[in-house]
């Protein structure tokens, strides 16, 4: 007898926990949209400001591979690249993130 009262008693446990879980679904899907649409209203923004970072490092760059180029330096190569390659990182991440959110 025992052993049915203790089965009865997990089968009441499980009707009640899936019933609250069921309650708690509508309030769920409220906070997930309204964090979506949070995140994405800061998309923009971001994708800016990075766009204008990679700008400022052009300029620095641009400054240091003239500078070099006037000293006579044979390393330039390897500067532009440098350079060259974290513009071009940045402005990638601002294109890959508008992408990923869809904006």
């Amino acid at each position: 007898m025992t052993e049915k009262l203790k089965n009865l008693f997990v089968v009441a446990v499980l009707f009640l926990v899936t019933a609250q879980s069921a309650f708690a679904q509508g309030g769920g899907s409220t906070g997930i949209n309204a964090a979506t649409s949070s995140l994405t209203s800061y998309v923009d923004p971001v994708s800016a400001l990075i766009l204008a970072i990679g700008a400022v490092v052009g300029l620095i760059g641009g400054v240091r591979v003239y500078i070099k180029w006037n000293s006579g330096d044979q390393d330039i190569n390897k500067e532009i690249m440098s350079w060259g390659g974290s513009c071009l990182f940045l402005v990638l991440v601002s294109v890959v993130i508008k992408a990923f959110f869809g904006v």
